[in-house]
């Protein structure tokens, strides 16, 4: 099931062109039939992250167009120690566990920028 944008959804904008800039990525397989279960889910973990985590600069979650259950997420963080600090909050692991409660397949990480072009 193909998700449409949604009106008026708010988007935090920054450019991706900094080497050394850090980023939380998130790849998602959802369930088949929950894709707008886990968008909703998504927004909501990453609105609470906006109010508690001090450093989030903008995130987003992109869905594949080949494949309606895979999405890609990405936010971006001031710095590395705010990005774990995030991870280490005490609401993270229900906030994320809820995202992951609706995928069959789930792996996240931490990156930083080498390159740009």
């Amino acid at each position: 099931m193909r998700i449409p944008p949604s009106a008026g959804a708010p988007i935090w904008g920054a450019s991706m062109d900094n080497v050394g800039d850090h980023y939380a990525s998130g790849d998602w397989v959802v369930t088949v039939g929950k894709e707008a279960a886990f968008i909703g889910r998504w927004t909501e973990f990453l609105g609470w992250t906006r109010e508690a985590a001090p450093g989030l600069k903008w995130a987003r979650l992109i869905q594949d167009a080949e494949d309606a259950r895979h999405f890609i997420s990405l936010a971006s963080w001031e710095s590395l120690e705010a990005l774990r600090s995030w991870r280490s909050l005490p609401e993270f692991a229900s906030k994320l566990g809820a995202c992951r409660a609706l995928c069959d397949d789930f792996r996240g990480g931490n990156y930083m920028v080498v390159v740009t072009v």
